[in-house]
């Protein structure tokens, strides 16, 4: 996916970049040690290839020139902190960090190297798959993700920062984020911004019945799942995790008969549970609304030079609008 926000480097930084994680003498010396991966929305990432034959993934945060939406703003220092904690705390294949420079020294914005995790990207090759092969895979997701949120938090809110009180208090401010953005960049909803506020007053009682936090990834699609053998061999992208509700979790959004046209079954099974209760559906009509607001409000952001996404984005947020009980008149 092509955007703005990525931070490419030459060959030649690159090289500087290789040395001060892993010292000159694992500089690589040929033309092709480097190849972008592309399936990324927001970074950067490289498949690099040391001197030794080893192979690494380096990520980049963004030019600072770039704006960027607000809850997107030191992401790679969240991601960083969130690959240690989960390698720490969880049996979840991760990459290991094996080097993070935040001295914006070598070039104007963070970085960091990774563990290069072997396999191929689940969301781009599951599509030619059967359904009983997909939904082996998305069993396991969902054993992945239930083993994420087990960790506890002491607050609620984005991963990496001071938490709050309560869960209703950190999501209309997650949201009021979101909205600002949009307005400072005069994105078109296809609503009023007043409409969609007052949809959120009319909902957000329901997200009082969220009284722990746990860490919950948010980004854990099929896209961010390596596999091999028909087994997950990491789980990449971490960047977007907060302490929340797990229900806002990616996996649950087909559960919610809105936004996709997925199998939840597979992973619902893998994670333990069965259909969401009527209170969890209240609440993911809210998550819903967040989720496609982003998506239509950063197509602005990331410069997207095609409507492919808005396409699906904006008919999305008519529909979470109209789970909320704002119909178009």
């Amino acid at each position: 996916m092509e955007s703005i926000t990525k931070y490419r480097q030459s060959p030649q930084t690159l090289r500087r970049m290789i040395e001060r994680a892993y010292g000159s003498e694992l500089v690589p010396t040929s033309d092709d040690f480097a190849t972008e991966l592309g399936h990324g929305w927001f970074n950067v990432a490289y498949l690099l290839r040391l001197a030794d034959g080893r192979q690494v993934v380096m990520k980049i945060a963004p030019p600072p020139a770039v704006e960027v939406m607000t809850y997107e703003k030191d992401m790679l220092v969240g991601e960083v902190a969130a690959i240690r904690l989960l390698e720490q705390a969880t049996s979840v294949p991760v990459p290991d960090v094996d080097h993070y420079d935040p001295s914006c020294e070598l070039i104007a914005a963070p970085w960091f190297v990774m563990t290069y995790i072997p396999g191929e990207n689940f969301g781009e090759v599951s599509e030619a798959w059967p359904h009983d092969r997909q939904q082996a895979v998305w069993r396991q997701i969902g054993a992945a993700n239930a083993e994420l949120n087990t960790i506890l938090g002491d607050g609620f809110g984005r991963f990496g920062t001071p938490g709050v009180a309560t869960w209703r208090e950190a999501f209309t401010g997650i949201l009021e984020d979101v909205l600002r953005d949009g307005e400072r960049r005069d994105v078109d909803l296809g609503w009023s911004y007043e409409e969609v506020r007052q949809a959120i007053a009319d909902n957000e009682a329901c997200l009082d019945a969220v009284t722990v936090p746990q860490f919950c990834e948010w980004d854990l699609w099929a896209s961010n799942v390596m596999v091999a053998d028909d087994t997950i061999t990491g789980i990449i992208d971490h960047e977007r995790a907060f302490w929340g509700d797990p229900i806002i979790e990616a996996g649950f959004l087909a559960a919610s008969g809105t936004g996709s046209s997925e199998d939840p079954s597979g992973f619902l099974a893998g994670y333990g549970r069965g259909p969401l209760t009527p209170d969890e559906l209240d609440r993911r009509r809210l998550y819903n609304l967040h989720l496609f607001l982003i998506m239509t409000i950063e197509t602005v952001y990331r410069g997207h030079t095609t409507t492919d996404q808005l396409d699906i984005a904006r008919p999305a947020l008519d529909v979470a609008m109209a789970d909320l009980g704002h119909v178009r008149t």
